[in-house]
């Protein structure tokens, strides 16, 4: 199988979007609790607000799956503390990859984005995907390293691991209060 061909940058890198992937309910009812959840949503509204404040557009990215976060059931829907806006995008997908199969692209290239920040759930599947997918797609990606988590026992280290591996790749790792739009 031969490799996928990066795109060029589809945009200006001087405009961002915020992807905010699969911060969805039933995510946080796991039987191992969602790491440093309080942390996480505050982050995720920092950088909500700040997109918002600079008028970058802020995508919720939602999961739809058949077994679970099932398309309109209270799992599927956004955490109760985010805040979404009339003017937010919503993109709802079945792939780890935000790009997959969705119009995602379409929509950043219709904004002129050439530059993703990315924070959500989970970091060792949709999130890592998302910025992989984003890489190929040719945008500059960010990371915020301290707005993503998981609920697995091992959290601390799968996050530090997937910050430091998504680095290698390419991506741009900052925390929250580092990362401009």
């Amino acid at each position: 199988m031969a490799p996928k061909k990066i795109k060029s940058n589809p945009g200006d890198p001087k405009k961002s979007a915020l992807l905010i992937i699969d911060v969805q309910r039933g995510l946080f009812t796991k039987l191992n609790p969602v790491y440093k959840e309080d942390e996480l949503i505050a982050n995720i509204l920092d950088l909500a607000d700040r997109a918002h404040q600079a008028g970058a557009p802020v995508v919720y990215i939602q999961h739809c799956g058949e077994q679970s976060l099932i398309k309109g059931s209270e799992a599927w829907q956004l955490h109760a503390g985010l805040h979404p806006q009339p003017d937010d995008w919503t993109v709802l997908k079945e792939h780890s990859n935000a790009f997959e199969d969705t119009n995602l692209s379409e929509q950043l290239a219709s904004q002129d984005i050439g530059r993703v920040v990315a924070c959500g759930l989970v970091t060792h599947g949709c999130v890592k995907n998302s910025c992989l997918g984003s890489l190929a797609e040719g945008y500059q990606v960010v990371l915020a390293g301290d707005a993503h988590s998981n609920f697995s026992k091992d959290a601390l280290h799968i996050i530090q691991k997937w910050n430091k591996d998504l680095a290698e790749k390419g991506v741009v790792v900052e925390k929250t209060a580092e990362i401009n739009f």
